[in-house]
């Protein structure tokens, strides 16, 4: 149904599909208006746009909808700028579901609009395309801090570009450039580190990567950096949050402090736009009270003039409406004036499109702030050369889980790795003739890949294809060698291998109180029975380990590796060395987070890792 505010605009002659086209200079005689001609320059195509749309039209731009929530048409009639799919799959996952479903919206943005301006499709693809069936799974962000390898996290930002742009995914909303205070966030394995050098660093990498060299290349995906500013400072308590369960941290408030926005929080955005970053995240926090969607300070001084940010940005999931949420125009009209330029709605497009035509009809939004956004994301797009290409290049079909990207997985993984303790028994050696690999992680690919892994918040489970840390120990051992998945009945064992994980989550549902670590008590069954103890720790942040560690001879931390178990193994057996150290301090209880205090050591302070 068309909203009455929607009816108004298309009666005073700002209608969509039957409006006569402006007068406009005369193209090139293969092309009906001047931006459909390439050869122009893109402030002129985006120019020659701008005077063929009405405002309903512009509006439309300005809409991002979950996948979930559409109806056939709705891209076209609705005039959509982009749709996303919203921390899960479609279907089973496989690339051909996903193919069919962002073709058919593509198509119908394409030849089912007067004007045939092409959607952007996005998705979280935060280690890889997490959500596409038989897809290579890279290490969670924190592994990637403690591998801090530029070369290597741009190589993942490649492939993962390949295999998202390869089924019509042109835009990923990553990475995280939060500096986690407190490790309790459920977001803190989306973080690179807590030093802003290495996010920097390493966000920048992955921009250049997932981004190209070409924004024109079929396989170039446009980054967002996000979540700006704070997501990671929030105080602990603070967040008002309730989704599954109460959040703690998670959409919190960070106290104002300049020093910190100066020093700490801002400097990996200024190196990922200086990397070429084409889209900025607004985070759900606040920054001294205030929503960061409503912070025009931050969102428009800061970020465009102080750090010359030239994209645009878009909200974060429904964030505008945290703005005011007893009044969804006022939060929509705020969140636009701040300077958000495509909100991610996600689920009633005529509602928001409703809201900010009354809006600007009532003179609370302006034409020319809306002129402004659609500026940005047409520009974009024009950049991304969607309007001569906006449909995947077949081509890059074969690139999804090939030979090539799991070997780099494995690469990533082996490098992720951390050397906590080793009291000799690392590497493994060849005369172990039997070695039984237990723990709820063992065996476990939902576990070992952790939260945005086919669905939102992940799960446990053989949720997708790969080698799990017992499967990668067994291809490994070396003729002989017996490999148990679970003690014998009776009789000692030469090494056990305790692989204990978090349970997958994400975002505040991950917010922890106690950061333990389920699964240790493996721990006590083992004593008695293996002449040696190793105990990888598979996690998306620093646990509590402290009173396990006399349990075991050697502790490993393995983040969250994803598909790749066999880089675990490479490890453990020596067949590659341990290089990875920690991006972030281990606490030795919950004293000391979010800090220790001066003169309490960590149990493992950042930059810790032992070589064998």
């Amino acid at each position: 149904m068309i909203s009455a505010a929607i009816l108004v605009l298309a009666a005073t002659g700002c209608g969509s599909k039957d409006v006569a086209p402006s007068p406009t200079p005369s193209p090139s005689p293969s092309f009906e208006f001047p931006y459909q001609d390439p050869s122009l320059p893109i402030d002129q195509r985006v120019d020659d746009l701008l005077s063929h749309m009405a405002a309903e039209d512009k509006i439309g731009q300005m809409a991002q909808i979950e996948e979930g929530s559409l109806s056939p048409d709705d891209v076209s009639d609705l005039w959509l700028g982009s749709v996303l799919h919203g921390g899960g799959t479609v279907g089973t996952g496989t690339p051909d579901e996903w193919l069919s479903v962002t073709a058919e919206h593509q198509r119908e943005a394409v030849e089912d609009t007067r004007l045939g301006i092409p959607i952007i499709y996005g998705v979280d693809a935060v280690h890889g395309f997490g959500a596409l069936y038989g897809g290579t799974v890279f290490p969670h962000q924190i592994g990637l801090g403690a591998a801090n390898d530029p070369d290597l996290v741009e190589r993942i930002g490649r492939a993962t570009a390949e295999e998202a742009a390869a089924v019509g995914v042109r835009w990923t909303f990553s990475p995280v450039l939060a500096i986690p205070s407190d490790i309790r966030w459920g977001r803190t394995y989306e973080a690179y580190s807590q030093d802003p050098v290495i996010v920097a660093s390493l966000g920048a990498a992955y921009i250049r990567g997932i981004q190209g060299d070409d924004l024109t290349d079929p396989a170039s995906v446009i980054a967002t950096a996000k979540h700006f500013i704070g997501d990671g400072s929030t105080v602990y308590g603070s967040s008002t949050q309730f989704i599954v369960q109460q959040y703690l941290l998670d959409q919190g408030n960070t106290p104002a402090n300049p020093a910190l926005l100066r020093d700490v929080l801002l400097p990996p955005y200024q190196d990922a736009i200086d990397a070429g970053a084409r889209t900025v995240m607004v985070s759900f926090s606040s920054w001294d009270g205030v929503k960061i969607h409503g912070n025009q300070a931050l969102v428009t001084d800061t970020l465009r003039e102080d750090l010359g940010f030239t994209g645009f940005v878009v909200s974060d999931w429904a964030g505008c409406d945290h703005i005011n949420p007893d009044d969804f125009q006022d939060s929509i009209a705020r969140c636009v004036n701040a300077g958000v330029d495509m909100v991610m709605v996600p689920y009633d497009a005529e509602a928001f499109k409703e809201a900010l035509s009354l809006s600007l009809m009532g003179g609370d939004v302006s034409i020319d702030r809306i002129d402004e956004a659609v500026r940005r994301i047409l520009t974009v797009k024009f950049e991304m050369g969607l309007f001569e290409n906006p449909y995947p290049d077949p081509t890059l079909l074969d690139t999804i889980g090939s030979a090539e990207h799991r070997a780099l997985a494995r690469e990533a993984v082996a490098k992720s790795l951390v050397l906590l303790e080793n009291d000799g028994v690392l590497p493994l050696s060849d005369s172990a003739q039997t070695i039984a690999v237990v723990g709820n992680a063992a065996d476990d690919m939902g576990i070992q890949a952790g939260g945005w892994t086919m669905s939102w918040q992940g799960d446990s489970g053989p949720v997708i294809p790969g080698t799990t840390i017992l499967e990668g120990i067994t291809e490994r051992a070396e003729a002989g060698v017996t490999v148990l998945d679970e003690l014998p009945d009776s009789g000692m064992v030469d090494v056990c291998v305790a692989a204990v994980g978090e349970r997958p989550y994400a975002e505040g549902v991950g917010d922890s109180t106690d950061l333990a670590l389920p699964g240790l008590s493996v721990l006590d069954t083992l004593e008695g029975r293996c002449d040696s103890t190793v105990l990888v720790v598979v996690s998306g942040r620093p646990v509590i380990i402290t009173d396990a560690l006399g349990k075991a001879d050697a502790v490993v931390a393995a983040w969250l590796p994803g598909t790749a178990g066999e880089g675990v193994a490479d490890v453990l057996f020596g067949d590659v060395p341990f290089t990875g150290r920690l991006p972030m301090n281990w606490p030795r209880d919950l004293s000391q987070v979010p800090s220790a205090s001066s003169g309490d050591e960590y149990l493992y302070p950042i930059g810790y890792g032992l070589t064998y």
